[in-house]
Order: C-alpha cells, then sequence, then structure tokens
C-alpha cells in the first residue's frame, strides 16, 4: 500500500467520522487519535498477561520434560500436557507438588 494511499483512507475515515459527528474534522482527527491511544492503553494489559501466560505455559513444559527426564529413578513422573504446564508454569514448585499429590492420590 502507497502513503497516498494511506493519506486517502485516512482522510476518508476523517471525512465520515466528521459527517456522522457534526466535527470540525480537525477535532474528528484528533478523537480518533485520542480513542486508538486510549485502547491501546486498556489492551496493554491484557495482552502482556496473555503474552506471559503463554511464556509460563512454555516454560511449565520445559520443566515436565525435566522432573520426567531426572526424576524417573526416584519414580516421579507426570505427564506433558496443556493442563500440568499451564499449572506448572503459573504456580511453579508448588504448582508440580500439587500434580504429584493428585497423581499419587489417584485423581489426576
Amino acid at each position: 500500500m502507497d502513503t497516498s494511499q494511506i493519506k486517502d483512507a485516512a482522510g476518508e475515515i476523517i471525512d465520515e467520522v466528521s459527517a456522522v459527528t457534526g466535527l470540525d474534522p480537525k477535532v474528528a482527527a484528533i478523537a480518533m487519535v485520542v480513542l486508538v491511544l486510549l485502547a491501546v492503553f486498556i489492551l496493554s494489559k491484557p495482552i502482556r498477561l496473555i503474552l506471559k501466560l503463554l511464556i509460563n505455559t512454555g516454560l511449565g513444559f520445559v520443566a515436565l520434560i525435566l522432573i520426567n527426564k531426572f526424576g524417573a529413578e526416584f519414580g516421579i513422573a507426570l505427564g506433558v500436557d496443556w493442563v500440568n504446564a499451564v499449572v506448572t508454569g503459573v504456580f511453579g514448585i508448588p504448582g508440580v507438588a500439587a500434580l504429584l499429590a493428585l497423581k499419587w492420590a489417584g485423581i489426576r
């Protein structure tokens, strides 16, 4: 997309917003920028939390693989699946302990 096409599209959007709201085009453009910045500000925290959860889940998978590799001689093994990875990634060592307790109790 060419920069002139972007400018034309932005101008059309501003004209539409101006026509619908009855605002001056400059005021409509400022209002749109403020709304976009507000949306980015509001949505940045949930996006960060989702990314953190995904990273922790990946680390949980790695931890489960290591637990299964090195814990086998002690009789410690957990399934490598999404639920166990999320619990391990989010709760860490207490999460692993809880998963092991559930496994030994025959619940999981």
